[in-house]
């Protein structure tokens, strides 16, 4: 979603924030802008609507070569895609900059009383709001304590300004009598700070800072920070000064780098065996015939305890989630729930002091899924996550967890976060077993299957030159179903999933037996239905539904395991992929359909990793 950078140091700050915002695509967003101090104390503003290379266009032409600024990449959600709605906003007499992601709930309120006291305002955003708010506290402080310092003055008009938000924030200021500092604040919404040498970024999350700097901090909420080029100084919105942290930022630059692939999404999907591995590195006890997890923060005895697992998480995530149900409820024994995390926060669901909740989210900043956490929390409930970033806000406020490790994931549509996500989920389900009824022998059988499943995922990514072939064929239908049963039911959910992200075509995924409750009056020879079905134990049953669909002439392409010559018989197409274990197959099934979505959205000229609409990290209701 919308994404800031900030910049003060030596260098040109308009190329670092450039770089920065490019980095920052993959969050989504549809105009873009920056804003320097030149040398003449005036606040430079440069905006565009559409890509960041319209953006550098405009700022070539008219460049600043100013040492501090501060950019954003606005997602719409107060008012259209125009200039005077993209950031940066100016605050009362062009005298302040602001950057603004998340939402301010209390907008309207506060605009009306702001206009009522002469400010104009020239955007339809919630965003315009805080800038003048911070502008109208510092011009009663200045009259109030004129003598006082002016960066003083400036800290604490944005805690008072801040105090009167309602909503979610993560704020960059710059003031153009102040050239030497920016300010930053959040709640709800990340900041993260680049420590250099003799200069400092600031970014809405790490990757703008890969390569530069690898120590940042982490802002919380409720925190101001004032970055000069030699000093960071971190504050509670309440009190005064407090210690901040220095963590490591332990990512090369070549992991953000697209090297020869021709988009992320691409070059992600085949990361996947390493990160898998990754994922994995670590976590399995041959001995003990167990998994191994050194983040849940539960004794044994606590967990013995759990009766009851409730998983919320969204979109991708959700899916797997579905897929950790089946499985920790056959291999543990455990009764386990899945909700929209954006439902769940507005529920009042019946839960007792033995049930157990997992947020389940590829980035950790999630709104919905934050919120939920935080309403659990709020019950008293113990609350983990399974997150692939480190340090972000789920990943802060949980009370223990699991980190995926996949590694930076910039494809707007997930795919190696996915798989990690089904693998973590595997290794739990391995875990909580062992502590209840799973025998020795059978969790050493579990691991000997997993530590298979890296090299079953690079034998499925041979399947891509078919995939292309299949993408030919059907690139130009709009409606696609997709079938599975069992543990590819969820695989046939994110299938669909995938495919309407970035290709923009209609798809549905069921449960293959449902097709005659209803959907199958969808099936024409101008929709295809995609089943997932390699054998298991319910083989036949899915075979008697793709007869049904074949019956009504729709074309079937069938996702089947090697060897299977009965499916060509009746298929119109079949993508194989290696035999595995049905608690494994979600991972290796899902691979041909991240790469036919792929090879239909690149067929379609679709923007592959960057779908309209869509944003990375959803930090908004």
């Amino acid at each position: 979603m919308c994404g800031i950078v900030g910049y003060i140091g030596p260098r040109v700050a308009q190329d670092f924030l450039l770089e920065g915002l490019r980095r920052l695509e993959y969050r989504g967003y549809d105009s873009a802008g920056t804003a320097t101090i030149d040398s003449k104390q005036k606040l430079n503003v440069t905006k565009s609507v559409g890509r960041i290379a319209t953006l550098a266009q405009e700022i070539a032409a008219a460049p600043c070569p100013a040492g501090i600024g501060i950019g954003h990449t606005r997602w719409a959600t107060h008012g259209a895609a125009t200039l005077t709605n993209a950031h940066p906003h100016i605050g009362g007499a062009q005298n302040l900059a602001i950057a603004h992601n998340g939402v301010i709930e209390n907008f309207a309120e506060l605009r009306s009383k702001l206009k009522t006291e002469g400010y104009e305002f020239v955007s339809d955003t919630d965003s315009e709001v805080v800038a003048h708010l911070i502008s109208q506290c510092v011009d009663r402080r200045r009259s109030l304590n004129g003598n006082k310092d002016d960066t003083q003055i400036a800290i604490e008009s944005i805690k008072e300004a801040i105090a009167h938000l309602r909503g979610t924030f993560g704020l960059a200021i710059i003031f153009s009598h102040l050239p030497e500092t920016i300010f930053a604040a959040r709640l709800g919404s990340p900041l993260v700070i680049g420590v250099g040498e003799g200069e400092h970024f600031l970014a809405s999350d790490a990757q703008p800072l890969i390569g530069y700097t690898d120590r940042i901090v982490y802002l919380a909420d409720h925190q101001v920070a004032v970055l000069t080029a030699n000093s960071l100084q971190v504050s509670h919105r309440d009190s005064g000064v407090v210690a901040h942290d220095v963590k490591e930022l332990d990512v090369e630059s070549n992991q953000v780098e697209l090297k020869d692939y021709d988009h992320y999404m691409l070059k992600e999907i085949f990361e996947q065996p390493e990160s898998l591995r990754n994922t994995m590195r670590g976590r399995l006890s041959e001995d003990m015939a167990t998994a191994v997890f050194g983040g849940l923060n539960l004794t044994p005895q606590d967990l013995l305890k759990v009766k009851r697992i409730v998983f919320t998480a969204c979109g991708t995530s959700w899916h797997s989630a579905m897929v950790g149900e089946y499985l920790i409820e056959e291999i543990a024994q455990i009764p386990v729930e899945v909700e929209y995390a954006s439902e769940l926060r507005y529920r009042n669901p019946p839960m007792d002091e033995s049930t157990l909740i997992f947020a389940i989210t590829q980035s950790g900043e999630t709104a919905d899924t934050l919120a939920a956490l935080r309403e659990m929390k709020r019950k008293g409930h113990p609350t983990m996550a399974i997150c692939n970033v480190v340090g972000s806000s789920i990943a802060q406020e949980a009370d223990g967890g699991i980190y995926l490790h996949a590694g930076p994931e910039i494809g707007v549509a997930s795919t190696k976060a996915y798989s990690s996500q089904c693998l973590a989920l595997t290794l739990l389900a391995l875990y909580l077993g062992r502590l209840r009824h799973l025998s020795y022998n059978k969790g050493r059988a579990m691991i000997e299957r997993i530590k298979e499943v890296p090299d079953l995922v690079e034998k499925a990514l041979e399947s891509n030159t078919k995939c292309r072939e299949v993408a030919e064929k059907y690139k130009d239908c709009n409606n696609f179903l997709y079938l599975g049963r069992h543990y590819n039911f969820p695989t046939a959910l994110e299938g669909a999933l995938k495919l309407k992200e970035i290709s923009y075509i209609h798809a549905e995924g069921y449960p293959a037996a449902e097709m005659k409750h209803g959907p199958i009056a969808l099936v024409d020879e101008q929709t295809p239905s995609v089943f997932v079905m390699p054998h298991g134990f319910i083989y036949e049953k899915v075979m008697s539904n793709l007869e049904e669909i074949k019956a009504r002439g729709g074309p079937v392409i069938a996702i089947a395991a090697e060897g299977d010559e009965r499916i060509a018989e009746v298929a119109d197409d079949v993508i194989y992929i290696p035999q595995t274990v049905e608690y494994l197959q979600p991972i290796v099934s899902a691979i041909p359909l991240q790469l036919l979505s792929y090879h239909i959205a690149v067929l379609r000229g679709c923007d592959v990793d960057k779908p309209r609409n869509l944003a990375k990290s959803v930090t908004v209701e």
